[in-house]
């Protein structure tokens, strides 16, 4: 399947490749069973549904979030791990928790939010979704103790926990980010206006 962008800030195109399941109606053609979800889907162009993220989120943690997205379809537990991950650096990063274990850094968070100590952007729904991408991620990051026993992660729960992940970076990093902009603007402002008023007057 291709697509071409017709927006003119664009024209792009996006290649994806499915591998499904059909069956013959003839020596010369055959009937895709679309029932059932392909056997295999992988993007050609571009190479994953990531969207580019500004230089005011650290670099390592983009670059976990760039991987996340190019590995969803092809393994969706590793994919949620990396998400795992990328979400700790942010705690890190953006709150300064850092405790060993994300689940502690989670706990110092929840109170960090509670006591109206955190960053405001922080809210105790992000949070709550953060320990349940820690849960899921945690499938890939840790070993049953039952080895048998496989739970596996799908495609559209990866992009689900990838699409919580750029709601965060929106809401933490883009909503300080504007906030600083903002604030420097009226600094701006209040220079310039100090600097006109201490010009002498016009004879």
């Amino acid at each position: 399947m291709a697509i071409g962008c017709s927006n003119t800030e664009c024209l792009k195109t996006t290649i994806k490749v499915s591998i499904c399941e059909a069956r013959y109606a003839s020596p010369s053609a055959c009937i895709i069973n679309y029932d059932k979800e392909p056997l295999v889907g992988m993007y050609l162009l571009p190479f994953s549904n990531a969207k580019p993220q500004p230089d005011y989120i650290p670099k390592p943690i983009r670059e976990d979030y760039y991987e996340a997205c190019k590995i969803r379809d092809l393994s969706p537990k590793a994919s949620a791990t990396l998400i795992r991950r990328c979400l700790q650096g942010m705690i890190r990063d953006f709150a300064g928790i850092q405790k060993g274990t994300l689940n502690k850094e989670i706990t110092d968070l929840k109170e960090a939010v509670e006591t109206g100590t955190a960053d405001r952007s922080i809210t105790a729904e992000s949070v709550e979704a953060i320990d349940h991408i820690r849960t899921i991620g945690n499938i890939g990051a840790h070993m049953e103790k039952d080895i048998n026993t496989i739970i596996d992660v799908d495609p559209n729960e990866a992009e689900i926990l990838i699409q919580v992940t750029e709601m965060l970076f929106e809401e933490w990093y883009g909503d300080r980010h504007k906030r600083a902009e903002r604030l420097a603007q009226v600094k701006k402002i209040a220079d310039t206006k100090k600097e006109q008023k201490a010009l002498p007057s016009p004879s």
